[in-house]
């Protein structure tokens, strides 16, 4: 069982919501990101999402646009994203490690080599937001020869059956993206995501994530409602483009927000605990 398959079984039997914060590796400098990935954990995170910085990051808004910026300013490479996982690993063997990005660094690179050296520096699941799973098959295959989960997108216009084809080819969890458009846009229309999340279960048997339009405790608490996982990207980085040069203040303030919106998702699996008892 992989590290996310065994976070989400973990959290399933204490009844709880994986919390699942995303931050761009080497923004606003490489030294500050291990540092904050423990951080995010101390202050409740299950899952760890890792943006690999690139050039032309067209799913993302403008506040994880100006972090990609900000580390590609240091030259953060692909292998420099590796590294500070392996170096995160020293002190953490439990915590998930999903790497967000797009496919160009990993294909120049080449898919097994990267597959390798992903799962040797003990990274566990890749979103790769510009992968149609249709034109996945060497990918996955590559993947899934050093057990990393590929990690697959639906969007609010996904139809019955690519969400099938995204259901046959994800492992991990499918991530479910709230809204129509990128990264940080316009706001959640909770009960029309919840209702999408439902028809989506009936398709898809792994854990069902949703990102996008999380920007606060409550949003979060709202969400998990129905998901099996709340990824929250744009409100931390947020905060780092904020302390750019105080990342002591910004690890506080990122892990203040975190630790609200664990409380939140806690309190809501509480009260539904107690109205079904």
């Amino acid at each position: 069982m992989s590290r996310i398959s065994d976070c989400f079984a973990q959290l399933r039997q204490q009844g709880r919501t994986a919390l699942v914060p995303y931050v761009t590796a080497g923004d606003p400098e490489p030294s500050e990101t291990v540092p904050l990935m423990h951080a995010m954990v101390t202050a409740g995170a299950d899952i760890i999402e890792l943006g690999v910085p690139f050039s032309d990051p067209m799913a993302d808004g403008p506040v994880i646009q100006k972090a990609t910026e900000r580390a590609l300013a240091h030259d953060v490479s692909l292998t420099d994203v590796l590294r500070m996982v392996t170096e995160f690993r020293q002190q953490d063997d439990a915590t998930p490690v999903v790497l967000m990005g797009y496919l160009n660094p990993v294909e120049v690179m080449g898919y097994a080599k990267f597959a390798k050296a992903a799962a040797q520096a003990g990274v566990d699941g890749v979103l790769t937001v510009d992968l149609p799973p249709e034109e996945a098959g060497d990918v996955i295959s590559a993947f899934r020869q050093t057990h990393l989960d590929p990690i697959f997108l639906l969007a609010p216009t996904t139809d019955d059956e690519r969400t099938r084809t995204v259901a046959n080819a994800a492992g991990g969890f499918v991530y479910y993206v709230s809204l129509k458009g990128v990264t940080g846009a316009a706001n959640l229309d909770v009960q029309a995501v919840g209702e999408k999340v439902a028809h989506i279960r009936n398709l898809v048997d792994i854990p069902v994530g949703v990102g996008f339009g999380i920007k606060d405790a409550k949003t979060a608490a709202a969400v998990s409602r129905f998901a099996d996982a709340v990824v929250v990207g744009s409100a931390l980085v947020r905060q780092i483009e904020q302390h750019v040069n105080s990342m002591k203040q910004g690890r506080i303030e990122i892990g203040k927000l975190l630790g609200e919106m664990r409380q939140a998702l806690d309190d809501v699996q509480s009260v539904e605990q107690v109205q079904h008892s």
